[in-house]
């Protein structure tokens, strides 16, 4: 990861940045986003991923996923300035390394080749459940749901294979068994 020219990114003697996801309740309106998203960027925050998506079309309710680095003091900073913005609901913070959390991604992998090559790509990625989105003589689009570091591992694996294209999602995030988000 690129060193921040943010002084708010600098680690102390204490203190070492770490990464975190927040998950933050929004009002579904135009321009909080750019609100929340101006708040990181305004500070020297940055933002290594991001998705949101509406989750409840009753009460008008958006969920934004942020992964970002930080010391833990730039973390609360940050918490605390996204609980002050006004179409902010809740905002949830976690450890990447949280055993609690389930964090994906998803990825769109688009392969050319002749048939060898690709089921060589199908195979490569059969632990991850791959679903063919699409399918020619001599292409296919392969979706995986898997962490960040095992979709860039596919991702240079895939590379010799014929891979020619790759999007992918940012993080989101869901707590395991019936524990909700505070």
């Amino acid at each position: 990861m690129p060193k921040s020219k943010s002084a708010y990114s600098v680690p102390t003697k204490i203190e070492k940045p770490e990464t975190y996801i927040f998950v933050v309740w929004v009002d579904n309106e135009a321009g909080v986003l750019a609100r929340v998203v101006g708040l990181f960027s305004g500070r020297g925050y940055n933002i290594e991923s991001l998705a949101v998506a509406e989750v409840d079309a009753i009460k008008n309710i958006s969920r934004i996923t942020i992964v970002t680095t930080g010391t833990p003091q730039v973390i609360d900073q940050i918490k605390l300035q996204l609980t002050k913005l006004v179409p902010v609901h809740k905002v949830a913070e976690f450890k990447r390394e949280d055993k609690n959390v389930i964090f994906k991604e998803m990825a769109l992998f688009k392969v050319v080749g002749k048939r060898n090559k690709i089921e060589k790509c199908l195979n490569a990625c059969k632990r991850f459940n791959p679903i063919i989105l699409d399918e020619t003589k001599t292409s296919a689009v392969i979706q995986i749901t898997a962490l960040r570091r095992e979709i860039d591992k596919m991702n240079k694996k895939l590379k010799p294979l014929g891979l020619i294209s790759t999007s992918r999602t940012g993080a989101v995030a869901m707590t395991r068994g019936a524990k909700i988000f505070n």
